[in-house]
């Protein structure tokens, strides 16, 4: 371990978690090769990892959680707040006094006959002063290799912490895995995160969704800046000038494809390139020069498996060839991995994710459908050479998207800020057939932060529309929606790699290159400003693409506004009064 002058409180916290949890030994995680490698040994000893075909998939390993642990648990996650108004209507709110109360029961005695293992951790690159320190303790080997791969961990967060106090504290412990008894409990007061009861990544790898996002937002509001469910890409112009953009999608709508986008021939022969900077998580802050610069607080992927194919993501299936974490996909019979929507022909026979004799006519699933692959972000082909710059990347525009069926057009640009935190505050996407219930539901997904915010989201709005008022080159907003369908129910837009079309409009918007035609929703393109060289695509198809019905309009309108009232008094008035102008704009 790296010689620091810790803050005494660092140990002062281990020691009482370790009084409650019980552990047989603990272990300081310092991030070296040699420990890596032990970890690895030990893991395969004890079933937690087995080894794939090291030829074919070098430093890669397979990983199966509990059969009732495989996803985020919404249900069971929890904002602990003083009071209930804080955490807001769209969060599960715990009184802290209790919430620690019971967690402290449930972890009294957890790790017994087991090792705690400390793992510092950073969020954001090296030497960086936006990035922060975590500190996560942990039972679980499958943690400490997943932490390893999506924060950069040990000695290296160790010295940028120094002798400072200010780290976020996170517990974990499996215990005994017992679904009734699974918590994810966040205490932004306390800058603090518990989770027990689970071993699946989302729940329990706490860099991740849990301090990125929800404690996360939390500071960003009491620091000034936002921490962002977003990717983050470049898009090289043939003049090799690139320009950054930020972009919020809910789950299904092809964020990590666009994050790792593959440009289509024609602009391919233009010279266009797409660089990737991050895929999940952007914090973002006001620059020097007045702009806003967005960082990736993680260095890995966290994936999900099922659907990710050559066909779907390239760079992605690039990526995961090596020092790679799978968890619950199928293991086919050389050693390697598959699952469902991977390329080629399903493998005749494997062991399926709970571990049992898999056949393909069996009609049972090889993978889960929620299947992980844990990534190193430095090995994807398309990582920007600033992913890792200490200042960030410049934003230039701010893409919100959903899944709509009608109602949305393959691309809109907001007036001005207010307008587009309306935009971002209401969007939504309609149910695929993977979601549970009815298909074609519209569900709101605020900034695609519905399950991250870790305080009341009324405020959450407020602090983008302060935000708006401080940066003085603010990007400009935008929202696509790459899932319009024709009469027969088939998607008119090609989607992929083609959505760099829709992002040279946005980039030239941002430039003032290219003009647009003004609707009661927002700027839309001129159909001749959108570059169609080499698609199979007539003027007349993408004219309906860019239409604006103003009845289903109105009808969102109505729609939006009861999804707003939910935040009672604490709404920011501007989203009423932009609702107010949207309707009056549909009615002239």
């Amino acid at each position: 371990m790296v010689e620091v002058n810790l803050h005494p409180s660092v140990y002062q916290w281990i020691d009482e978690m370790a009084k409650i949890t019980k552990p047989d030994k603990i272990v300081w995680i310092d991030g070296s090769e040699e420990e890596k490698e032990r970890l690895i040994k030990e893991a395969l000893q004890t079933g937690e990892l087995m080894e794939l075909n090291q030829e074919k998939l070098p430093g890669c390993y397979l990983h199966r959680t509990h059969p009732s642990d495989v996803a985020r648990v919404e249900d069971r996650t929890f904002i602990c707040t003083p009071t209930k108004e804080e955490a807001g209507p769209t969060n599960n709110w715990m009184d802290p006094n209790e919430a620690y109360k019971m967690l402290y029961s449930l972890f009294d005695g957890s790790m017994k006959g087991r090792t705690m293992y400390v793992v510092p951790y950073l969020m954001g690159p090296v030497g960086s002063p936006y990035s922060k320190v975590g500190i996560e303790l942990t039972d679980s080997i499958y943690v400490v290799l997943n932490l390893r791969i999506m924060a950069r961990i040990g000695d290296v967060a160790l010295r940028h912490l120094g002798s400072s106090p200010d780290f976020v504290k996170g517990l974990h412990s499996k215990a005994t895995l017992d679904p009734e008894k699974r918590y994810i409990c966040h205490f932004p007061q306390d800058n603090t995160i518990m989770s027990v009861n689970s071993g699946y990544g989302g729940n329990v790898i706490l860099s991740k969704k849990c301090f990125a996002l929800r404690i996360a937002s939390y500071l960003g509001k009491k620091e000034g800046w936002m921490a962002e469910h977003m990717l983050i890409v470049g898009v090289e112009d043939p003049s090799g000038k690139v320009t950054y953009i930020a972009g919020a999608f809910p789950s299904a709508c092809g964020k990590t494809n666009l994050a790792m986008l593959i440009p289509p021939e024609p602009l391919k022969k233009l010279g266009y390139k797409v660089w990737t900077v991050g895929d999940d998580i952007a914090w973002m802050r006001i620059g020097e020069d007045g702009r806003l610069w967005a960082i990736n607080p993680e260095a890995g992927f966290f994936g999900v498996a099922p659907g990710t194919s050559y066909k779907t993501n390239p760079n992605a299936m690039e990526t995961i060839k090596r020092n790679t974490i799978y968890t619950n996909v199928l293991l086919k019979e050389d050693g390697t991995v598959w699952w469902e929507g991977m390329d080629g022909e399903p493998p005749e026979r494997g062991i399926d994710w709970l571990g049992r004799p898999w056949t393909k006519d069996s009609g049972e699933k090889g993978a889960h459908p929620n299947a992980r692959f844990t990534a190193p972000a430095a090995q994807c082909p398309s990582i920007s050479k600033e992913w890792e710059n200490p200042k960030g990347v410049p934003i230039s525009a701010i893409i919100f998207g959903g899944r709509r069926a009608k109602v949305a057009p393959l691309v809109y640009e907001a007036f001005d800020w207010q307008h587009g935190v309306y935009v971002g505050a209401t969007m939504a996407s309609e149910t695929t057939a993977a979601a549970m219930g009815k298909v074609g539901v519209v569900r709101r997904d605020p900034m695609a932060m519905l399950p991250f915010c870790g305080y009341n989201m009324a405020d959450y709005f407020a602090h983008w529309l302060e935000m708006g008022k401080k940066i003085p080159k603010p990007p400009k907003i935008f929202h696509v929606n790459w899932f319009r369908q024709d009469e027969n129910g088939k998607f008119i837009w090609p989607g992929f790699g083609e959505n760099l079309r829709v992002l040279k409009w946005i980039i030239e918007r941002c430039e003032g290159k290219v003009g647009a035609k003004e609707t009661p929703i927002g700027y839309v393109p001129y159909v001749d400003d959108l570059y169609l060289e080499g698609l199979d695509i007539d003027k007349e198809t993408v004219e309906k693409l860019l239409e604006i019905d103003k009845d289903l309009w109105l009808k969102e309108a109505e729609d939006a506004r009861q999804f707003l009232s939910q935040f009672g008094e604490r709404l920011p008035k501007e989203l009423i009064e932009e609702n107010e102008k949207l309707k009056q704009r549909l009615l002239r």
